[in-house]
Order: structure tokens, then sequence, then C-alpha cells
């Protein structure tokens, strides 16, 4: 359970760390800067392109593409329960934070699936071998 937590926490940190409505992200960074790229803007672009490869390719190679649209329309539908419970306010800045706390949660689910399918089911997960000598 702590792994699951450690994997979503790194994803809310990609996901807000590249945009989020408070101004401070990568994407505001960029917008202020133009047209002057510093190094720090470019450096900190890579490490986040990097952290999205890792955790999309990690997403989609352990879902599937039917995984993810299950993962899409659990956690969408989840959000939509909890809005019509009144638990949230449709309020623009709210609905943007939950929108990305949901995709920080399925690309979580994504890096972790194979934990939780052992868990759930008892079945150990082996990686096919895409190496072809």
């Amino acid at each position: 359970m702590f792994g699951i937590l450690i994997r979503f926490l790194a994803a809310l940190v990609l996901v807000f760390a590249t945009w989020n409505p408070s101004g401070w992200s990568f994407v505001d960074w960029l917008m202020h800067t133009q047209p002057n790229v510093t190094s720090g803007l470019v450096f900190t672009g890579v490490v986040l392109v990097i952290g999205w490869f890792l955790f999309l390719h990690a997403t989609l190679e352990s879902l599937g593409l039917l995984g993810l649209i299950l993962a899409l329309a659990f956690f969408g539908s989840l959000t939509w329960f909890v809005f019509d419970l009144g638990w949230l306010s449709t309020d623009q800045e709210v609905v943007s934070y939950v929108v990305m706390v949901v995709i920080a949660a399925i690309l979580a689910v994504g890096m972790a699936w194979s934990h939780i399918w052992h868990r759930l089911s008892g079945q150990v997960d082996v990686d096919e071998d895409h190496h072809h000598d």
C-alpha cells in the first residue's frame, strides 16, 4: 500500500509541476519567460518529459487501452458522483484541481497495476521480453 501512495505522490508532483491553476507551474514559467528561454527552463522541461514518458509508458503497458478506458470510466464516474453528492463545488478552479488529481490517480494505478493485480488475484505478472536478439 505504501508503494502505491509513493507512486500517487510522484504522479501528483508530475501533474502539478507541469500545470496547475495556481500560476506556479512549468507552463506558467514557460509563458512568462518567452522569448528568453533559460537553461533551467529547458532542464526542467526535459525532466518533466522524462517523467511523463515513464508514467505514460508504464500505464499503457500495464493497463492496455481497455484498462485505461476502464480507469478513466471508473475515476470519471466517481468524480461525477462526488460532485452530484455536493461534496465539491463545480467552480472552474475546483474542477481543474479534481481533474489533475484524477490524472495523477490513473497514472499511479498504471504504475502500480502489477502490485495491485498480485494482491487482488494472487497471480504474479511477468513482463514480456521486448528484446529480439
